[in-house]
Formats: C-alpha cells, structure tokens, sequence
C-alpha cells in the first residue's frame, strides 16, 4: 500500500524555503520511478513547483556492526553514526559531527570537511536489493554517479575514536553562519575558493529581500525569514555572472535546485 506525507520545506529544509508537498514514504524497498529523494533536505532549493518527492521512512535508519564492517541505513543522521563510534571507540567518522544530513544524502554529495570524504572509508551502497562496491562508481569532489536510491553503506571499522578530531572539525566550521543555509551555495573551484571569488565581485552581504549572502562566510546563502526561491535564484545567477565577467570562472552549484515546470 502506498504511503504519503506531506512536508511543509518552509519548516523542514536548512535553507526554510518551499511549499507544503505530497512526499512518497519509501518503504520496503519500492519507490516511484519519476520521484526525486529529498533526504534531509540540508543542501535543496525547492521552488514552489518542485518535481515529486520522496523520502526514506524511519526503516532505513539504523547502524549495527556485522563480520567486521559498519553497517549504516541511509536514513541514519550522521550525528546519530558519530554517537555510535564514539561509544564504540570507531575511528574517521568523526568530521560527521558537524554536517548536517543523513547517510545517504552525505553518499550522494561525497560530504566531507577538506580531505576527510564518507568516500575515503566506503566499502560499498546498497542500491534497491543488491551492493555495489566503492570502485564501480564514479565519484570526485562534492559528487558521486549515483542514480538509484541508496538504501544502506557499508564501511570500513577502525579502531580509536578522537575526542581532538571534533574539536578541530567544530573550529573548521567555527566560520559558517547560524541564519538557515543550504550549507555551501557553490563547490570550490580547483585552485580557488568560492567564497573568496564572491566577495572578490563585491558580492558579500548583497541582498535580495530575505536573502542575502552571508557577511561571515560570502559562499552561504541564508535565509533572515521569510526569503522565497526566486530571491535566493537572483542571487545565485548574479554571483555565477559577476564572477564570471570577472575572471572568467564558472561557479558550479553546490546547493540542488528543484524546480519543475
């Protein structure tokens, strides 16, 4: 029997914008086709006319230890993963303190701080009913070429959790704003940084209505209430042509923007 829910995006995503919408609840394995899995929504611009959605039920959220590997459901929060190594005393999952999201989302963008990735440890994903291991899929910086749905990871176990490694990951997030974000607006691009390249173009602290990017760190669109989507997209396009006319880069999104015709 199908199941539904609706989410209101203007109270669950980070970036609180988006309207009430119809979300399919995967369970069991089955799930439509044409629908776009939203996860926890930490790094999604819904716009008022998103595509169909759908998100995990509370089934796939789950972590256990089975012949030696770190078993991990896609619908597991990464501080809840963090909780569990430390009790455990597992090593180099540490860095998921302090990004938001879960599992399966963190997969999809290869989520990392600097050169710690959820890739470096990965094994393998469980796409609908069988795995597929870290070297058949192609992945780099902020990606991975995952089109099916992510029910499960599998992960190497280290032994010797670091109590210093949070304290340097909360440090390297110690400069990101608190006003709802999307996280990171664009992916650095290689040799550069695109918070560097914004507020280069005059662009940092630039408003349109609620939104703005940020006047503490220029690469995080936030949201002061009540900002919309097309708002948010003004400010996007004006940073990818500034910095292009400027020095001829092009800022490739970080943040996904879904929007239907």
């Amino acid at each position: 029997m199908s199941c539904y829910k609706h989410i209101d995006f203007s109270r669950y995503s980070s970036i609180k914008i988006g309207p009430v919408v119809e979300v399919y609840v995967v369970e069991d394995g089955h799930y439509p086709n044409d629908a776009y899995l939203v996860g926890g929504a930490n790094n999604l611009l819904l716009s008022p006319t998103p595509p169909p959605l759908m998100v995990l039920s509370k089934q796939y959220d789950y972590i256990k230890v089975d012949n030696g590997r770190l078993i991990v459901g896609a619908a597991t929060p990464g501080g809840k993963v963090v909780s569990f190594c430390k009790r455990h005393n597992i090593a180099n999952f540490e860095f998921m303190a302090h990004l938001p999201g879960t599992v399966g989302g963190m997969i999809r963008m290869n989520a990392g701080l600097k050169e710690w990735e959820i890739f470096n440890h990965l094994i393998a994903v469980k796409l609908d009913h069988e795995y597929h291991s870290k070297e058949s899929i192609a992945y780099g910086y902020r990606y991975c070429h995952i089109d099916a749905v992510i029910f499960e990871a599998q992960f190497i176990i280290e032994k010797g959790f670091q109590q210093e490694r949070l304290a340097l990951f909360r440090s390297m997030r110690s400069n990101q704003p608190k006003e709802p974000s999307a996280g990171s607006c664009f992916k650095n691009p290689s040799g550069d940084y695109a918070g560097r390249l914004i507020e280069a173009v005059g662009l940092k602290g630039m408003r349109c209505g609620a939104m703005a990017f940020s006047n503490v760190h220029a690469n995080f669109l936030v949201n002061d209430g009540g900002g919309t989507f097309d708002e948010a997209m003004y400010l996007i396009t004006l940073a990818q042509q500034r910095v292009f006319e400027v020095f001829g880069t092009v800022l490739e999104r970080e943040l996904i923007v879904l929007h239907q015709e």
